[in-house]
């Protein structure tokens, strides 16, 4: 799916609400089978893809986690992310695209520089709310449950980091350090 303005990241929930009849049916075609498909943001200055050089090619991979369908036949969805991937070869474009697609592993890098970083994500996060940020609570309940900086970088990106350019710059971001280095800089803005 290319929408505008829109990317998942692993580790993310995102609610999707599927209206166009060619989203409808690659949601037939995925609930009938691996329940799986790929979010990639159209490129700037663009409202539809018409070509695939029309949209970035590092897309989010995520797993249809509930759905319900309404009577009209759209549908509202929870999409949970589950991997950075590329989008290769496209092997079919109608009614919806279909692509094979590689998986973009993190690189870890040191381990207490990770942590060191995310820390700092972490207190950024924080001082949001002194900011009126409601959404403190949700990492409270996030970060009881994780200490990796990976899952950090991806669940701060997709809740705090607006601007559709940075984020698709931290969705290719292989290095965690990189990435929340990349995370503070919007943080701080």
């Amino acid at each position: 799916m290319v929408l505008p303005n829109t990317l998942l990241f692993p580790n993310s929930l995102l609610p999707l609400y599927i209206f166009e009849e060619r989203y409808r049916e690659m949601l037939a075609h995925c609930l009938e089978r691996s329940r799986m498909f790929c979010i990639a943001q159209v490129k700037p200055g663009l409202s539809d893809a018409t070509e695939d050089d029309d949209f970035f090619h590092v897309a989010g991979l995520g797993l249809i986690r509930a759905c319900i369908g309404n009577q009209d036949g759209t549908s509202h969805l929870m999409l949970q992310g589950l991997a950075r991937v590329r989008l290769m070869n496209f092997i079919q474009h109608e009614p919806f695209r279909v692509a094979q697609i590689q998986e973009l592993e993190s690189k870890g890098g040191n381990p207490v520089e990770a942590e060191a970083l995310s820390a700092k994500v972490l207190e950024l996060c924080r001082d949001a709310k002194e900011t009126g940020n409601e959404l403190q609570e949700v990492l409270n309940k996030q970060f009881s449950h994780t200490h990796d900086p990976e899952i950090i970088s991806d669940f701060v990106a997709q809740a705090f980091v607006q601007d559709p350019m940075q984020r698709q710059e931290i969705l290719e971001e292989l290095s965690v350090c990189e990435r929340l280095r990349k995370i503070i800089a919007c943080l701080k803005k």
